[in-house]
């Protein structure tokens, strides 16, 4: 099965943005009402045998099952019969509700992730129908379950023969979105190893260094609207809390936050189809993008977005039939790609990787891009060849500035 998810802006009725925000809130409501009988049944668990504590008890019969999605989903099927509000909201749509409160359980235990913690109010953004008729998009319009017709943007073609598997209702501050589910019966091939290669080395003073010497700017998007950000949150804490102002100054803030997300993901899927344009086989850096936000540059390595621009790349390299492959990200700046003999290391001022073994001189974030290229190869089983015997290879022109 090949699955791929389609993103348009909806254009809803004065009633219907407020059907949407109201089953927001109720499946909020859901949410946190089966996030706090989880959280009893394992607080009454965890009580100590021989003493009680001073500030509350969660008595629990001791043979009560462990609440789970299963049982959840049945009580909350006979507590919507005697609920008018819940009535309102499909029922799938709720039972989508505690769905992501089991993946979020799923992720504390598996992946290590935090406890999962109560929604405030706006905070829910978005509701799931996962299942939909089969004639559910017609022109540009999009049928939901009770609700009706919803019309959308219709900014790209959807393709023909396939599946609507789902549709996500996303709020956000330009407006509601419909994130549509598309799946197809078939099998698509892994990629294989092919053509030219090329590494790359991700940074701070230029967003990435190419093997092939092409150095990429950072947009730095956050940086530049930093002091914009700070004006409108200073203004939104000198407003009365509950106000319709308050909430007319955090409207701007989060449209700003948008802004700045949108600026980068155009410039990671902008740099990821340059990228694929010049080789048949892209290799990466394996990094610890969590250490690497923990440190005194974590502010602008959150900025630049790695992560991200990693899974737009690899997305990018799946769709176009490109091989990808992340490899080792230790010491790529210690070694000359050269010779392969470790230099040492770098202080983040010297940019100019210079080894005094073979008097091989490039950029530092090149070099390191190198070594990345030569990791790559040995992994898939190509030869490595000397950087000396090589020569420069011209680069096609890009479709598009990526100065930002």
């Amino acid at each position: 099965m090949f699955s791929l998810t389609y993103e348009f802006k909806l254009k809803p009725t004065s009633k219907q943005v407020v059907i949407f925000a109201d089953w927001l809130e109720q499946t909020r409501r859901v949410y946190n009402y089966a996030l706090a009988e989880r959280k009893d049944w394992f607080k009454s668990r965890s009580c100590q045998i021989n003493a009680c504590s001073l500030k509350s008890e969660y008595i629990i019969p001791a043979d009560s099952k462990r609440p789970t999605y299963a049982n959840q989903c049945k009580a909350l099927t006979a507590y919507r019969k005697t609920s008018p509000n819940l009535q309102r909201v499909q029922s799938q749509v709720l039972q989508q509700a505690l769905r992501r409160l089991e993946q979020a359980f799923v992720s504390m235990w598996e992946q290590n992730h935090g406890f999962p913690r109560f929604k405030k109010p706006g905070t829910m953004r978005s509701f799931v129908f996962p299942q939909l008729s089969k004639d559910a998009i017609v022109g540009n319009g999009i049928k939901l379950p009770i609700i009706g017709w919803v019309k959308f943007r219709q900014s790209r073609e959807i393709p023909g023969g396939a599946n609507l598997k789902q549709v996500r209702i996303v709020r956000r501050a330009s407006g509601w979105y419909a994130m549509l589910t598309l799946q197809w019966d078939v099998q698509v091939p892994d990629v294989m190893p092919h053509g030219e290669a090329i590494g790359i080395d991700v940074g701070i003073s230029h967003f990435a260094a190419v093997s092939n010497g092409k150095l990429f700017p950072n947009p730095r998007p956050f940086k530049k609207l930093e002091r914009k950000l700070k004006l409108l949150q200073r203004s939104v804490s000198r407003k009365v809390f509950g106000s319709n102002n308050r909430k007319k100054a955090q409207l701007l803030v989060s449209k700003l936050h948008e802004r700045i997300a949108n600026v980068r993901a155009y410039y990671h899927w902008l740099l990821a189809h340059n990228l694929c344009d010049w080789a048949g086989m892209i290799f990466a850096e394996d990094l610890n993008l969590k250490g690497l936000a923990r440190g005194f540059l974590g502010k602008h390595c959150l900025d630049a977005g790695w992560g991200q621009f990693f899974q737009i790349l690899e997305q990018c390299c799946h769709k176009r039939g490109v091989f990808f492959l992340k490899v080792d990200s230790k010491k790529t700046s210690q070694i000359c790609p050269n010779c392969l003999i470790e230099t040492g290391k770098k202080d983040l001022s010297e940019r100019i990787h210079s080894c005094e073994h073979c008097g091989y001189t490039t950029n530092r974030d090149v070099a390191a891009a190198q070594v990345v290229l030569n990791r790559g190869l040995a992994a898939v089983g190509h030869t490595v060849k000397m950087l000396s015997e090589g020569k420069a290879v011209a680069l096609p022109a890009m479709k598009e500035s990526l100065s930002f």
